[in-house]
């Protein structure tokens, strides 16, 4: 008899699981997916032509609060959680929903979901999401260009529209942004790779997806994989980094699957030393010597850059922060936040009365948002939600903390300027150093020279 699976997701790592442990397994039928974390990405089909000849009808995607009912209706065995960035306690509260209905709750590790790279590979892993992995990520492929290597990058998955179509998605130039139809979220993570004159991969099916950056018409030397939330990677790693916060010292050991990638790491990043308590610094420190004690450990900030301060300095500003940092990352403040302190801000305006549309949904979910205001940019709808919450605050100037320019994709109608924010290690060992020990092991000076 096959075990009947059910497969508890968010658009990213359940697809990969599936497609990495099920796909072509006769011994197994998935008859479900959950989708939970991201609005509107339910009541879709994993399509056919993704799912393989196993499932020549696709296979559905449900809302999870129906959990519970699909377990008894589709007579499930075997529930695989597959996404990240749950605290444990919430983790293991789903655990016990799933065994109380009789069936058994799973979570998939790398030696079944990890593929094999023919190029060397660094990976970018995070203990939570806003610990700045992006930026990391961002600072390792500047400095790999630098040395002459053709760096090709591979995004954690985001794919919140048309799945068949997304299966394997490469971004240029930033007219692909537009062919590929990209959220502010997906914008958010490729933009950056993509003014920096790097290759980037994005997509659904991660083999195939692999393959082709490893086959770049434009030459691929190293393969940096940027991961999403705290998930561990996708790939076999010649070099796995995790960058931590010490803002939140202690959510590595706190939230799943931040724990896994922190004890996978060959070295671990402290970010944001500039901005952190002392106290909470030590006592990050504390715990990735008794995680990971072979580790090498980076200390780095993450200073901020603003276009045009005169934009902030005593007026009442509206902060615009990164969407996922604030909701399922969890963070108070941001890149934004910062930039209104330091440059004297005589207030934060609460956009809270000025809500529209899903955006009063999302405070609900995430009543602990405050007064600042994330992009959310999931889809059209949304986009003009966020347009006409920040055009009817009463505020003098929006400060927007997100990766990506926001007047690019909405009519702000308000004086408003840009945070930027960079990666710096900080003294020895240093990520330029840390490299360049890889570079040498991995011969790939010497191949290129």
């Amino acid at each position: 008899m096959k075990r009947r699976i059910l497969i508890m997701g968010a658009a990213g790592r359940d697809f990969h699981n599936f497609n990495t442990a099920y796909r072509d397994n006769p011994n197994y039928e998935v008859v479900a997916f959950t989708a939970a974390q991201i609005p509107n990405i339910l009541g879709r089909n994993y399509p056919a032509s993704l799912a393989g000849e196993l499932y020549p009808k696709g296979i559905p995607i449900y809302d999870e609060k129906e959990l519970e009912t699909l377990i008894d209706d589709l007579r499930v065995d075997d529930v695989v959680f597959a996404y990240s960035d749950i605290s444990y306690a919430a983790l293991m509260h789903k655990s016990a929903v799933v065994n109380a209905k009789g069936a058994n709750f799973i979570l998939l590790g790398s030696k079944e979901t990890s593929l094999k790279s023919t190029k060397p590979l660094i990976s970018i892993g995070a203990t939570r999401t806003g610990c700045g992995k992006s930026q990391t990520a961002r600072q390792i492929v500047e400095l790999l260009m630098a040395e002459g290597l053709k760096v090709v990058a591979i995004r954690h998955p985001m794919p919140y529209g048309d799945l068949e179509a997304q299966r394997v998605q490469r971004y240029a130039t930033l007219k692909d942004l537009e062919k590929y139809d990209c959220t502010i979220e997906e914008m958010e993570e490729y933009e950056p790779h993509i003014v920096r004159g790097n290759v980037i991969y994005a997509g659904v099916d991660y083999e195939a997806i692999l393959r082709a950056a490893e086959n770049d018409p434009d030459g691929c030397d190293v393969i940096v994989w940027d991961g999403g939330n705290n998930d561990f990677p996708f790939y076999q790693s010649d070099l796995h980094i995790t960058v931590t916060d010490p803002h939140r010292p202690g959510h590595g050991l706190a939230y799943y699957p931040g724990e896994v990638t922190l004890k996978m790491s060959d070295v671990v990043i402290i970010n944001k030393i500039d901005s952190a308590r002392p106290e909470d610094i030590l006592k990050l420190r504390q715990i990735i010597a008794q995680a990971v004690p072979n580790a090498r450990v980076i200390d780095a900030a993450s200073p901020i850059r603003v276009a045009d301060t005169s934009v902030i300095t005593g007026k009442k500003v509206l902060v615009v922060e990164d969407g996922p940092t604030l909701t399922h990352g969890g963070m108070t403040l941001g890149a934004g936040t910062l930039a209104a302190q330091k440059f004297g801000a005589s207030s934060l305006v609460d956009p809270r009365p000025y809500l529209v549309g899903q955006l009063k949904d999302t405070f609900k979910t995430y009543p602990g948002i405050g007064c600042l205001l994330p992009a959310m940019g999931y889809g059209a709808e949304q986009l003009r939600d966020l347009e006409a919450t920040i055009n009817s605050c009463e505020c003098d100037a929006v400060i927007i903390g997100t990766p990506i320019d926001l007047n690019r994709v909405i009519d702000i109608q308000k004086p408003s300027t840009r945070v930027f924010y960079d990666l710096q290690s900080i003294g020895s060992p240093s990520l330029e150093e840390t490299l360049e020990t890889f570079l040498e092991k991995q011969e790939l000076l010497a191949a290129i020279s």
